[in-house]
């Protein structure tokens, strides 16, 4: 097996890229020679992902959190519609938020988690393709393999991103209370959301979730029924109520408790298309990409049904 790794080095305050050299040993243990590219950018584990794949890869481990798994997962699927070639994607988890490694019951721990890698057997999971509109106004896409949104969670990842404590604090706490405080001072949005070929529902809301893993938010299971190879997302509504409650409530998404919240609406499908209601520029939320804040809506979500190739 050819191996490549896509390091980002600042990934958990640099905790992974301090701590190669035994990183590096583990894997020399468990899979023989590879190869390591690092990131320097927004944008590198993409490019070098599809690179490592379109090159004859066959895994490519993405060592960092869930931006750099969500952007390896998407050069590996370009590779794929470029080149036909398949590549599989494993994860060495670290970062301020590993949520898609968290619902996948992955270890921070790294030779256990190379180990199980290694001795793992390929499974065929479903990815989210989502489009919307970029922060200069242009038309992007992009995949993602855990949870795509857009709302409150949106400007809680800008939030987080810009924050120096990154790293350096629990991810739990600084994303919870980055949530909490963005909370008090955002306003909520009318949307319209199509889920499928259904009727359009129009809503005021602070979040809505499009789910192919459960975990986002550093541990919030806002998805708690979802899974990565049933062909359809899960679609979390919360709308708008009162504030001070809502943030009191925030606390039954770590368990997972929401289901039969009031302000919480849970529907499956597998496309969902959310547009701003009225004035574009008042409504138009900021989307969340795997932990990532690239744009807003409008936004159309869809399901690439066993699309990627997942070892661990």
């Amino acid at each position: 097996m050819k191996v490549g790794v896509v390091l980002n080095p600042i990934a958990g305050g640099g905790w992974l890229k301090r701590h190669w050299p035994e990183a590096s040993a583990s894997l020399r243990q468990h899979f023989g020679d590879f190869e390591m590219r690092e990131t320097q950018a927004t944008g590198d584990a993409e490019r070098l992902a599809l690179v490592l794949a379109a090159s004859g890869f066959d895994l490519v481990i993405a060592a960092g959190g869930d931006g750099t798994a969500s952007e390896v997962a998407d050069g590996l699927l370009q590779a794929f519609a470029e080149t036909g070639r398949t590549a599989e994607l494993g994860l060495l988890p670290c970062g301020a938020g590993i949520d898609f490694a968290r619902g996948l019951g992955l270890s921070g721990e790294v030779d256990l988690t190379l180990k199980r890698i290694a001795g793992a057997t390929a499974r065929k999971v479903d990815a989210g393709r989502i489009s919307y509109v970029d922060d200069h106004g242009a038309l992007a896409s992009r995949h993602f393999i855990n949870i795509a949104s857009l709302g409150l969670s949106g400007a809680t990842d800008r939030a987080v991103n810009a924050d120096k404590r990154k790293g350096n604090v629990s991810a739990k706490a600084l994303f919870y209370w980055r949530t909490v405080w963005e909370f008090m001072r955002y306003r909520f949005q009318d949307v319209v959301i199509t889920v499928d070929d259904g009727v359009p529902i129009e809503a005021r809301v602070a979040l809505v979730a499009v789910a192919n893993g459960r975990f986002f938010g550093a541990g919030m299971m806002i998805a708690p029924d979802a899974e990565l190879d049933d062909g359809q997302f899960d679609i979390v509504i919360l709308r708008a109520a009162g504030k001070l409650k809502l943030i009191w409530d925030i606390r039954l998404l770590y368990g997972g408790r929401h289901r039969n919240h009031p302000a919480i609406t849970i529907l499956r499908g597998r496309k969902v298309v959310v547009e701003p209601l009225g004035d574009v520029q008042k409504n138009g939320a900021p989307v969340d990409i795997d932990g990532e804040s690239p744009g807003r809506i409008p936004a159309t979500f869809e399901i690439l049904p066993g699309a990627l190739t997942l070892r661990y």
